[in-house]
């Protein structure tokens, strides 16, 4: 009998040129590296710039409810409806501030309206003109030096406290009607959070 033949593997496979596995090898590496900076470094990148401009936004919140006076414009809808404070329209020289604590939280406005405008406002917190009291200056003297509002003893000062059960916010009101035609109103909405 004779011997089986043992199994060979087949001819060796010619080899390439000397440095086409290094080239391989090296594309291999670059791709590699380049998969990794796209799953990790864009992300990563990412969640820098996000960071910085999440850090932006938290100063510049910072500042302006740091700082003390009003902001000139108008308060949102939101701020409107919430602290129930209805500007009137036509209004100008409209501004507003806002601080929230534990304890309370408070919107002044101020605005520049009509005599209709006025009536407007009014009716709006469900009162008219017969509420308002004569010298009366119903906003405190912490809430004038939060907003920088000077009321002189002089003058056609006129003032309402319009109180309303929790949560409803209060009202605290001067009007000056120095010029009855374009009354300058200043409102302090404050209510319990």
């Amino acid at each position: 009998m004779t011997d089986p033949l043992p199994h060979q593997a087949g001819p060796p496979a010619e080899p390439g040129p000397p440095g086409e596995d290094r080239r391989h090898m090296i594309r291999r590496r670059a791709l590699t590296l380049l998969i990794i900076v796209l799953l990790i470094g864009i992300p990563a990148g990412y969640l820098v710039i996000s960071a910085n401009q999440s850090r932006d936004s938290g100063r510049q919140k910072e500042a302006k409810y740091a700082a003390t006076g009003m902001t000139e414009g108008w308060p949102s809808r939101l701020q409107r409806r919430l602290y129930q404070v209805p500007v009137p329209v036509p209004s100008e020289e409209v501004a507003y501030y806002e601080t929230n604590n534990w304890k309370t939280s408070r919107l002044y406005v101020q605005f520049e309206t009509t005599g209709a405008g006025l009536d407007a406002f009014l009716a709006g917190l469900g009162v008219d003109r017969t509420a308002l009291r004569q010298q009366k200056i119903a906003i405190s003297d912490r809430a004038r030096q939060v907003t920088g509002w000077e009321f002189g003893e002089s003058g056609s000062w006129w003032g309402l406290v319009k109180e309303q059960p929790d949560p409803a916010p209060t009202q605290d009101v001067v009007v000056n009607m120095a010029n009855p035609e374009y009354p300058m109103v200043y409102v302090v909405s404050h209510t319990v959070p």
